[in-house]
């Protein structure tokens, strides 16, 4: 099968690629690399600032690229924004894709509409970035998302696409329940793919004499993901037990330096907000971290998933978080076990091949 794959978030695509050229298919992949992390992907689509010059740059080369875009049997888009340009070039590629490909898949692997207005309508979730126990948070913030993506052209354009697609494929929680009402019968939740014999497995082979807790701060995004709340927990863990606790806290560093501070530690606090484990805390997990995050029951139904449920699951308050970090410090002697377990679920669970096989076949349908 040929396939061609658009669009980047922290790596997906391109350990998706990787999968389906391990069973024998062709792939190209065209993304901006996701930005600064600049993933590497086979045709580059970026855009190097948003002056005049650039983007007519950039408009140029992606024009030209996407006139060779001709005979794939599968397209898949990673978001409606899949490049950067403005909506009304997006919608004039998907339609020449349309026109000269197979089958035309969206992927929802990131913020649009139907999530913020899922998160707005205050209903499918328990919590999100935007309210927690039915109380708007981040509202300074969260505008933003309400004024790119809520009655503009890019909500019609959402709309167009997700309508006129072949298929969604969805790849957490969040965004699966999203589209759920709108469109049951063409939509697949597909877990994120994971290379795990890339990723170096740390065990931790006894109980540690004192638990290292890793969080990473983004003074851009903090509020949004929540890591402001993890920080004052974690600060009154460290303050109640000073001789067993250590904290690794990283902000704006080099990712190989964050990846070198995370190998050293036992358990990586995550996404508050998050119902679901998203690649960085995959990654975490699949080295043997204990990870703290977004892990509700009821996520794990979607992946089949029930005997290994290794995430320590957290309601968004402070209290909640301090009271299962306390747990970990005052049983530490179980973080070996959920270490092990940790890899074992994403070995499982998000595995790259059988990730793919569950692509091939959703695409087949």
């Amino acid at each position: 099968m040929k396939i061609l794959l658009i669009g980047e978030y922290s790596r997906a695509h391109l350990t998706l690629a990787e999968g389906l050229r391990t069973l024998g298919h062709e792939v190209l992949t065209a993304s901006d690399g996701d930005g600064f992390k600049n993933y590497p992907r086979d045709v580059d689509l970026s855009r190097k600032s948003s002056g005049i010059a650039d983007t007519i740059s950039s408009l140029g080369n992606v024009l030209k690229q996407f006139r060779k875009f001709k005979g794939y049997d599968v397209v898949q888009l990673i978001n409606p924004c899949f490049t950067t340009q403005n909506v009304r070039i997006n919608n004039y590629l998907y339609k020449r894709l349309k026109k000269d490909n197979g089958k035309v898949f969206m992927g929802a692997f990131g913020d649009d509409s139907y999530w913020v207005r899922a998160c707005l309508g205050n209903k499918i979730f328990d919590y999100c970035e935007f309210f927690v126990d039915g109380k708007p948070i981040n509202v300074d913030f969260n505008q933003r998302f309400i004024d790119k993506w809520i009655d503009t052209p890019l909500e019609t354009f959402n709309k167009s696409l997700a309508a006129s697609s072949d298929g969604i494929v969805a790849c957490l929680y969040e965004y699966y329940k999203s589209y759920e009402p709108f469109f049951a019968d063409k939509l697949k939740y597909i877990p994120l793919p994971m290379n795990t014999s890339e990723i170096e497995f740390q065990p931790i082979p006894e109980e540690p004499e004192k638990v290292n807790f890793f969080i990473g701060i983004n003074k851009v995004r903090e509020k949004f993901k929540g890591t402001d709340v993890m920080e004052k927990a974690l600060a009154r863990v460290k303050d109640k037990y000073p001789d067993k606790v250590i904290v690794t806290r990283v902000e704006s560093v080099s990712y190989d330096v964050y990846q070198k501070l995370m190998s050293e530690a036992h358990v990586v606090l995550d996404q508050l907000y998050s119902h679901t484990p998203a690649m960085n805390a995959l990654l975490a997990m699949a080295q043997g971290k204990v990870l703290v995050g977004g892990g509700e029951p009821y996520i794990y139904d979607l992946y089949g998933e029930t005997e290994n449920r290794p995430i320590v699951n957290v309601h968004p308050s402070e209290d909640d978080v301090f009271e299962k970090l306390e747990w970990l410090v005052l049983n530490k002697k179980d973080i070996p076990e959920i270490s092990r377990r940790s890899r074992e679920f994403v070995e499982k669970n998000h595995d790259y091949i059988s990730v793919a096989k569950k692509y091939l076949e959703f695409w087949g349908r």
